[in-house]
C-alpha cells in the first residue's frame, strides 16, 4: 500500500483509506491464527528502496505499531514517514523469524568464497530466543549449522544494528552476527 496523507510518524491515510479500514479489510480475511497474530504482534514494513516495484523479504525496515486512533482510523507508526512510500502490514512469529533468518544467513553464505569465519558474535533482541522459539539456542544454532560451527558468543539487545536498503538502522526483534576472520596471509608483512 501507498501512505497518501501522514503527520511524522502517524499514517492518516493507505491508498485512499484509513488504515484501521485496511487493517478490519486483512482481518477480516484472516484465519484464527492470522488473526491473533494481528492482535498479538503487528508490525508495518517501510519500502527503503522508493524505486523498486516489486518487494522481496529484507526490502522492509520493520517498525513497531505505537497505536491506533478509533476516531479518524490513523495508526502511529515507530518510525518518520513521507507520503508516497511504500508500506506492508507484518506479524512476528516463530516460523517467519526462523524463515527470514535462514534465508539471511544462506544468501550470505552464497555469496561468500573466503571461507568460514574464526568466530562470531550474536547481538539477539530480548524478543527472540526460547520465548519465542520454544527452544534456546535457535539462532546461534542456525547460524553454526548454515555459517559454520565456529565459537560463538553474545549478548541479548534491547536493539540491534544492521543493514536494510544499504543505509543502517536500530532494530527491534533481529539476530545481527559480527564475523571475525584471521588475518590474512597475503596482508602480513
Amino acid at each position: 500500500m501507498v501512505i497518501t496523507k501522514c503527520d511524522r510518524n502517524i499514517v492518516k491515510r493507505l491508498d485512499d483509506q484509513t488504515p484501521l479500514e485496511v487493517l478490519r479489510g486483512i482481518f477480516d480475511t484472516s484465519d484464527e491464527r492470522g488473526r491473533r497474530l494481528i492482535r498479538r504482534s503487528l508490525q508495518v514494513g517501510l519500502v527503503m528502496d522508493p524505486l523498486a516495484h516489486t518487494f522481496v523479504a529484507g526490502d522492509f525496515l520493520i517498525r513497531n505499531v505505537m497505536g491506533a486512533n478509533e476516531e479518524d482510523g490513523s495508526l502511529a507508526v515507530g518510525e518518520v514517514l513521507r507520503e508516497g512510500q511504500v508500506v506492508q502490514f507484518h506479524v512476528r512469529d516463530s516460523n517467519s523469524a526462523s524463515d527470514d533468518l535462514r534465508d539471511v544467513l544462506e544468501r550470505y553464505q552464497d555469496g561468500r568464497n573466503d571461507g568460514a569465519p574464526a568466530s562470531a558474535l550474536i547481538f539477539q533482541c530480548l524478543g527472540r530466543g526460547q520465548y519465542l522459539f520454544g527452544v534456546p539456542d535457535h539462532d546461534t544454532d542456525l547460524f553454526q549449522s548454515i555459517i559454520a560451527p565456529v565459537p560463538l558468543t553474545g549478548f541479548f539487545c534491547n536493539g540491534e544494528i544492521g543493514q536494510v536498503g544499504g543505509s543502517t538502522f536500530l532494530h527491534g526483534y533481529t539476530s545481527s552476527f559480527a564475523l571475525f576472520r584471521p588475518k590474512s596471509e597475503a596482508a602480513v608483512g
